[in-house]
């Protein structure tokens, strides 16, 4: 069993900055890979970034790619998600999951159409006004 708790989220105009953090629990957190998810207010959870569990490698959702990074510190069993030129459109509950394998195979294909493996936290509301 792994627990999630992201923090991090509030209230920022367009073209501001984040940070999002998820602090996990237990010994193995580097056997995991790590992802960000969203879900705005009438739409379907969408798949944000992710990381391998070694952090050597990393996904984005093109609608974020070049604007969000996410990193992990295995020593602190945290994972994080920088987010850069927040957009009106990033405004969503963040999410953050933990998938007990390492490296996803096929990368970004991975986390494709309805995702709903491993462990997710309680989510933190990220709002991004104009």
């Amino acid at each position: 069993q792994v627990q999630l708790v992201e923090s991090g989220g509030g209230l920022v105009q367009a073209g501001g900055s984040l940070r999002l953090s998820c602090a996990a629990s237990g010994r193995t957190f580097s056997s995991y890979a790590m992802g960000w998810f969203r879900q705005a207010p009438g739409k379907e959870r969408e798949f944000v970034a992710a990381i391998s569990g070694s952090g050597d490698d990393t996904y984005y959702a093109d609608s974020v790619k070049g604007r969000f990074t996410i990193s992990r510190d295995n020593a602190k069993n945290t994972v994080y998600l920088q987010m850069n030129s927040l957009k009106t459109e990033d405004t969503a509950v963040y999410y953050c999951n933990a998938d007990p394998i390492s490296v996803p195979p096929g990368g970004v294909q991975y986390y494709s159409g309805i995702y709903r493996r491993g462990y997710w936290g309680q989510g933190t509301q990220v709002t991004v006004s104009s």
